[in-house]
């Protein structure tokens, strides 16, 4: 090896070590995820974890909690110590849709127990059918199901989430008799919407968006007040003449109750400068079909109330009884 090359390597490492040997002197933080790895949400907060680390300058790492539609997740954030140091990143449909199905049976309430950091991205919500089926819209997949009684069916990552009520809402204003096929997470889901164990399925749109390419899928809609910038050639369900109430779904962070601000406001002000950078918002839009959507605590709590006021009425209507 060349000796300048030997001397600038040289001078490089000892230009890195105090760094690197500050970020291993800071405590790690951990942030609780509470869904399936492989889907869209674990997808969004560990790339969050990872912008995190270079913003922080500290180790971030996702501690699993998967369980009962996130619910794990969130008791164990009820239960850390509230030092800054332990976070949760999770759907909208963690801490709105089970305290709307499941309240009784919960052990926290968002409002006293969590404490809202900032708000990471929104995305639309989409139906997708299995290739096979010959459907290219909502339209013809309603045609489909009249046609075929007893075997039509939507695929969910979970039962009592966002997924599985705006099916129902679909069925409802079709006029079909549309069960619902609840799954552990979006990965099994996908494999039998692909495999046609299934006919339709409603997720997040990463994964419908990338078989829908290869030709194996297709998305008959998206159930969004108007048509996604990253996906301008996909209608939404109400210009097809079924006006599902909804509005984007969108994925967020919490922190214990009784979090210092001063943490939570360090680490608002490093998810706002990740979020405002280009490349990420490239890389969110691109590869997991979700826009970058940094929202305040106000923001996020604001959020929710009307989330609550929205959907409440639509699940008591539904008939929807938790187990």
């Amino acid at each position: 090896m060349p000796i300048s090359r030997r001397q600038m390597l040289l001078a490089s490492s000892t230009l890195l070590a105090p760094a690197l040997s500050r970020a291993q002197d800071k405590p790690t933080i951990r942030i609780l995820m509470g869904l399936p790895p492989g889907g869209g949400t674990d997808s969004i907060a560990r790339y969050i974890a990872e912008k995190l680390r270079e913003q922080l300058g500290q180790p971030v790492i996702i501690e699993s909690r998967v369980g009962v539609g996130g619910r794990l997740a969130a008791d164990a954030l009820m239960n850390a110590n509230p030092d800054g140091l332990t976070y949760m990143i999770a759907p909208n449909a963690t801490p709105t849709f089970q305290t709307l199905v499941f309240g009784p049976q919960l052990k926290w309430n968002i409002w006293r127990d969590f404490a809202p950091v900032a708000g990471l991205v929104s995305y639309p919500l989409g139906m997708a059918v299995n290739a096979d089926l010959g459907v290219k819209n909502a339209k013809e997949f309603v045609q489909w199901v009249k046609a075929n009684p007893g075997k039509a069916s939507f695929g969910t990552p979970g039962t009592g989430g966002q997924n599985h009520f705006l099916g129902v809402q679909f069925a409802k204003l079709a006029g079909i008799d549309l069960p619902m096929a609840p799954y552990k997470g979006t990965p099994p889901m996908i494999t039998d919407l692909l495999g046609g164990h299934v006919p339709s399925g409603i997720s997040l749109m990463d994964e419908l968006i990338k078989h829908q390419r290869t030709g194996k899928l297709r998305v008959i809609g998206i159930f969004s007040d108007k048509r996604s910038e990253m996906m301008p050639d996909i209608p939404t369900f109400a210009e097809q003449g079924f006006a599902v109430s909804s509005g984007d779904g969108w994925t967020a962070m919490w922190a214990p109750a009784k979090t210092p601000q001063s943490e939570i406001a360090r680490v608002q002000q490093a998810v706002q400068k990740i979020l405002a950078n280009p490349q990420v918002k490239d890389f969110l839009m691109t590869r997991l079909a979700v826009e970058p959507h940094y929202r305040s605590a106000e923001e996020m709590a604001k959020a929710q109330r009307e989330e609550l006021a929205t959907w409440e009425p639509i699940i008591k209507a539904s008939g929807f009884k938790a187990e």
